[in-house]
């Protein structure tokens, strides 16, 4: 009798479909484990109050909220798919972190107040 080349794939198949349903069991079981992990973290990324009582942004400098900034205008800020940021002027960032340009990317509301300046602050400072 000949060997069928068939049935290697054929027990793959089955055994994925087994592990997705085993997956799905144990996602089940665990949903309000997993829901209070969703909601912890986005709490903390809306800048919820933590334990020690500040928002998750506040106190930090304008060289750990940049992070933002650095997938368009590369991991120096001199330019990628964005402009370079080295060197500009304070208040225009302020502006436009605040208010975004139209038809890119940079829509209004990405930062706001103390976040901005901070931003700012930082970027005008580079050279």
């Amino acid at each position: 009798m000949k060997n069928n080349p068939i049935i290697p794939y054929i027990l793959i198949m089955a055994f994925g479909i087994g592990l997705i349903f085993f997956m799905s069991l144990e996602g089940a079981g665990n949903k309000e484990e997993i829901a209070a992990g969703h909601e912890e973290g986005a709490a903390t990324e809306e800048g919820a109050t933590s334990e020690e009582g500040a928002t998750a942004s506040e106190g930090a400098g304008g060289e750990e909220l940049v992070t933002t900034c650095i997938g368009c205008h590369g991991g120096d800020l001199t330019g990628g798919m964005g402009p370079k940021l080295a060197g500009l002027d304070a208040d225009h960032i302020v502006e436009v972190l605040e208010n975004g340009i139209p038809g890119s990317p940079m829509t209004p509301g990405l930062k706001t107040g103390s976040e901005a300046q901070a931003i700012a602050d930082y970027i005008s400072s580079l050279e």
